[in-house]
């Protein structure tokens, strides 16, 4: 299969003796040899689909001549241990400017959050922080920012949706990139503070301050003096060398287009394959976008339980879309199809090669929490929506978040979100949106060795506050929680 890296004409030569024999668009695919009527289109080494008629060398390959063929439900016990021989890293010795918190965890970033239980209070937390802001500006140097992120939720929940909203939000509560948090609850939602904090848990002292609106004659007051405070206990805390094998880094892509397999997301894979070879923590979610690529993470799964954990893992959310008799193959987007992207099997083997050939090591549930130096990949369940996906990696523990776009997207998540684009023209483009540029992978004019260099680079200049993402220089930073049920 040959991706077309600039719009193709019919009758333009291709490879050899090869003629386009229609118009191709940038990014989609142009079969190299004949393929029968049924037979495996391949890309990636695997198949994609199959074709709906014969298609000829030379003609457009897309969803006009390829249909799904996604296998059912997998079956458990199938584990066969790996020959895969450990990666070596000299980067086990690199280190990172982080901030050791009493409990032993690491934050790239020393910041305030105010955390909501429920949706009713997203003007007034914000509100506390435009006030906060002003009052407490040159204050506290040694405090990156006092933030919140608003969200719909924490009220008329019930059964697993509360469940949800309750342990991403004490997921965030608990994050090491929050030195201090304040949770601000109204008084009479379904996500009452006092259960709430019992799910964050125990904390340091000076850690967290908690209200409820309803109980404060000035509310706004309040969260400012309490932010205060945080701030004051947040500032003791002082960038120290830490090991790159404590950093956590979460894998996404969005607006994808056809070279997010070719250059930013087999970039991303290089970046997972270094960081676990020194010892670190990948997280891979978007479970939808490993349908039909399964088999790539399976052989790489450490033990037998992982192995059968990942097949629940594809299993159980096929189920899910079962439950609301919806097809599993619906996936990709618009516009994932108009960017060159032709069944939910492409777009999932593109998609986990932001994983690379790294161990996979881990299998979380929604909300859990990501064991740091795995040295190796850890897979999270969440949809392959952006907004939630983010959000999950964010609360399992992702100190910062890779998010490759063909398209573009300008959203932001509550960890440093570092946009990598497919092609250069995206990035000359959006050069408000992206951080690191992938196209020159396409445009041959850098080695994929090269870019994972600098890429590296730059991830170790952020976690050590030498360089902001554009998502937080933009101020972009939101929420998402996966929401299933009712709403009362």
């Amino acid at each position: 299969m040959l991706v077309a890296l600039q719009p193709v004409t019919k009758g333009q030569s291709l490879e050899g003796s090869l003629l386009a024999v229609s118009d191709v668009p940038f990014g989609h695919k142009i079969a190299l040899k004949p393929i029968a009527q049924g037979e495996p289109v391949i890309k990636y080494g695997y198949s994609i689909g199959v074709a709906k008629q014969a298609i000829a060398p030379g003609e457009h390959v897309h969803s006009q001549n390829v249909a799904s063929a996604l296998k059912s439900n997998l079956e458990r016990g199938g584990f066969k241990a790996s020959n895969a021989v450990p990666l070596a890293s000299a980067l086990a010795a690199r280190t990172f400017e982080g901030y050791r918190r009493p409990d032993d965890s690491v934050g790239i970033r020393n910041e305030v959050w105010i955390v909501n239980t429920v949706g009713c209070v997203n003007h007034t937390a914000a509100r506390i922080v435009d006030v906060a802001r002003q009052k407490l500006t040159g204050k506290f140097p040694t405090v990156d920012g006092i933030y919140t992120m608003s969200h719909p939720f924490g009220c008329s929940q019930l059964g697993d949706d509360l469940v949800a909203t309750q342990k991403l939000l004490a997921a965030l509560v608990r994050h090491p990139n929050a030195g201090g948090v304040l949770v601000l609850g109204l008084g009479c939602e379904n996500n009452q503070l006092d259960s709430f904090l019992k799910i964050v848990g125990e904390q340091t002292p000076g850690r967290i301050r908690w209200f409820n609106a309803q109980d404060a004659e000035d509310e706004v007051e309040t969260g400012v003096n309490l932010v205060a405070e945080l701030a004051e206990y947040a500032s003791q805390f002082q960038r120290e060398p830490i090991p790159v094998s404590e950093l956590i880094v979460g894998m996404k892509c969005g607006g994808s287009d056809g070279l997010s397999g070719i250059t930013a997301n087999p970039l991303v894979g290089r970046i997972a394959d270094k960081l676990a070879a020194a010892g670190g923590t990948a997280i891979l979610t978007e479970v939808p976008e490993m349908f039909g690529a399964e088999d790539v993470l399976l052989k790489r799964a450490c033990t037998a339980q992982v192995y059968d954990e990942t097949i629940d893992l594809v299993n159980d959310f096929r189920e899910y879309f079962r439950k609301h008799n919806e097809p599993i193959d619906e996936n990709p987007s618009p516009g994932n199809k108009e960017g060159g992207i032709t069944t939910l099997a492409e777009k999932s083997l593109g998609c986990v090669q932001k994983g690379g050939t790294a161990p996979v090591a881990q299998v979380l549930r929604y909300g859990d929490k990501a064991q740091p130096k795995l040295g190796g990949i850890a897979l999270l369940n969440g949809p392959g929506n952006d907004g939630v996906s983010g959000s999950a990696l964010s609360g399992a523990g992702a100190h910062m978040v890779l998010f490759t776009t063909g398209r573009g997207n300008p959203m932001g998540f509550p960890a440093p979100t570092v946009k990598i684009s497919t092609n250069t023209p995206l990035a000359e483009r959006k050069k408000n949106w992206i951080d690191f540029n992938a196209g020159p992978v396409a445009d041959g004019t850098a080695t994929m060795d090269a870019l994972a260099d600098g890429l590296f680079d730059l991830i170790v200049d952020i976690a050590s506050g030498r360089k902001q993402t554009q998502s937080e220089i933009n101020g972009y930073r939101e929420i998402s929680i996966w929401k299933d049920g009712v709403t009362l």
